[in-house]
C-alpha cells in the first residue's frame, strides 16, 4: 500500500478535520440528542451509504464541507448504524465462487461502525431483489409460465448493482423474478445460501450484532402468505427457515430479523403473524421482528398503536428498521418500499403544510413507540437527512439536506420529553 501523502492530501486533511470540528460544535449548541433523549427507551440509528463509510465522493454529491457536517451529525444523534447497499448480495458476492466476494465496501462499513463506537446491523442476507442472476442459474428448465415475452428490439439491460439510494432494483435480464433462464436446483441454491450466510456473517462475526436475514418475503396482495420468488419457487417455503438455521449456524449470538415493509397494513400483519408464528413452532432462531415503516404524513398514532400492539403478541422484540415518512402528494395512499413504485411515490410535490404535517405524523409515531417501548428496541432512520434519503423529493426526514433539524425533530424531541413528565406525574 502507498503510504506517501502530497501537500495537498495534507492541507484535504487539515481542512477536512477543522471542517468537523466546526460542524461537531454547531451541532452541539442546543440541539438535543436523539440517542441521548431516547436512551432510557430504546435505541437510535440511522441507515448509512457508501460515501460516509468510505469518506469517499460518491451518491449523492456533497461538498467536503457536508461531508464534514453528515459525520458530526451521525456521530451526535444516533448511536446505530445500518447499510443501505453494501451489504446485499448483488454489492458482497457480485460473481459466484469464493474469489467472487467484494469485501471492500462492507470492510469499510463495518470499520465505520467499530471506530465510531456504534452498533451495528447487517443488511440483508436472503431478498428476492438486489441478488445477481448466478445464484439461481443452474440446468434445470424453468416453468412456462416463468419465461417472460421478448424484450423490443434495442431495449436497454436494467442495471445489475446501486451504489445510490438504498431500497433496492432488479437484476439484469428482467423476468418474472429478474431472471428467467435455467435454474438451480433445491440442492445448488441452498448450498450456495449457505455458502453465502456463512461467508458473510462468519466475517462480522462479533462486530454486526443483528442481522435482516430474509427481507420482504410476504406478499402484498392476495392470499398467500409469501410473494412468489425464485426462493421459494426452487427451494420452497422452508428456504426462511433454512436462511435462519445458517445464520445462526454463523454466528449463534447474533440477533436474527425477519424484516418487511406495509406492517401497518392489517392484512400484511397478519400474514406477517401467520409466518412467525409458523416459524416459532417449528424453532426457527427468529430473534426479532423487523418492521420497516416507511409511512406517510397520513400514519396516525392509533394505526401505529395497533400495529404494535399486533406484532408484540409474537413475543419478540420489534425493531423499526428503515423508518421515514413520506411527505410526497404521490405517496400518501400506501406504505409499500417497492423501488419499482418509489418515483410514482415522490411525484406531485409535497403535501400542503407538509412541514406541520410531517411534525405531527413523527409525534404520533415516537409516541407509539415509547408506549410499546418494552418491545420497541431499536429505531432506526433510513437515512440521516433528506438529501441522502431514497425518497429525497419527499423530504421525509428530520433533518434538511444541510442537516439542519426540521420541525418534525422537535417533534419528536417533545415526544420524549413530554413521556418523561407523565411519568412522573
Amino acid at each position: 500500500m502507498n503510504t506517501t501523502i502530497t501537500l495537498s492530501q495534507s492541507r484535504l486533511g487539515l481542512l477536512t478535520a477543522l471542517l468537523m470540528g466546526v460542524a461537531a460544535s454547531v451541532l452541539a449548541e442546543g440541539i438535543p440528542s436523539l440517542k441521548e433523549v431516547y436512551q432510557s427507551h430504546f435505541e437510535i440509528g440511522s441507515a448509512i451509504n457508501r460515501t460516509m463509510a468510505s469518506g469517499t465522493a460518491g451518491w449523492p454529491a456533497r461538498t467536503p464541507e457536508l461531508m464534514a457536517s453528515d459525520l458530526a451529525l451521525v456521530q451526535k444523534q444516533f448511536g446505530q448504524i445500518a447499510p443501505e447497499n453494501d451489504l446485499k448480495w448483488q454489492l458482497i458476492h457480485p460473481r459466484a465462487g469464493a474469489d467472487g466476494y467484494d469485501f471492500a465496501p462492507a470492510d469499510a462499513y463495518v470499520e465505520f461502525g467499530v471506530k465510531n463506537h456504534l452498533s451495528i446491523a447487517g443488511h440483508t442476507l436472503v431478498w428476492h431483489s438486489q441478488t445477481p442472476n448466478w445464484v439461481f442459474q443452474g440446468t434445470n428448465p424453468p416453468p412456462a409460465e416463468a419465461t417472460p415475452p421478448a424484450a423490443a428490439p434495442g431495449a436497454p439491460a436494467a442495471e445489475a448493482g446501486t451504489n445510490g439510494p438504498g431500497r433496492g432494483g432488479a437484476g439484469r435480464g428482467m423476468g418474472r423474478f429478474g431472471y428467467s433462464g435455467p435454474r438451480a436446483s433445491r440442492a445448488e441454491l441452498l448450498e450456495r445460501m449457505r455458502d453465502h450466510i456463512h461467508t458473510v456473517v462468519g466475517r462480522y462475526k462479533g462486530k454486526i450484532k443483528v442481522w435482516d436475514v430474509v427481507n420482504e418475503a410476504i406478499s402484498d396482495n392476495g392470499t398467500n402468505v409469501l410473494r412468489n420468488s425464485l426462493w421459494s419457487e426452487i427451494i420452497g417455503p422452508d428456504f426462511i427457515a433454512k436462511a435462519f438455521e445458517y445464520a445462526h449456524e454463523a454466528d449463534p449470538d447474533a440477533i436474527l430479523r425477519y424484516n418487511d415493509y406495509g406492517l401497518e397494513n392489517p392484512a400484511k400483519r397478519a400474514k406477517l403473524i401467520q409466518l412467525i408464528k409458523s416459524l416459532q413452532a417449528q424453532k426457527v432462531p427468529v430473534g426479532a421482528i423487523g418492521s420497516q415503516a416507511h409511512v406517510n404524513v397520513s400514519t396516525t398514532f392509533a394505526t401505529m398503536d395497533q400495529a404494535l400492539t399486533e406484532i408484540e403478541n409474537l413475543g419478540l422484540p420489534i425493531h423499526i428498521t428503515e423508518l421515514d415518512v413520506n411527505s410526497a402528494q404521490g405517496g400518501q395512499r400506501g406504505t409499500g418500499a417497492d423501488v419499482a413504485a418509489n418515483a410514482a411515490a415522490t411525484q406531485g410535490g409535497l403535501v400542503s403544510d407538509a412541514d406541520r404535517k410531517l411534525a405531527e405524523a413523527y409525534s404520533g409515531l415516537f409516541r407509539a413507540f415509547l408506549k410499546h417501548d418494552k418491545s420497541v428496541k431499536l429505531v432506526t432512520f433510513w437515512g440521516i437527512n433528506d438529501a441522502l434519503s431514497w425518497r429525497a423529493n419527499a423530504k421525509p426526514l428530520l433533518f434538511d439536506r444541510n442537516d439542519q433539524p426540521k420541525t418534525a425533530f422537535d417533534a419528536v424531541i417533545r415526544a420524549a420529553t413530554e413521556a418523561a413528565a407523565g411519568s412522573k406525574q
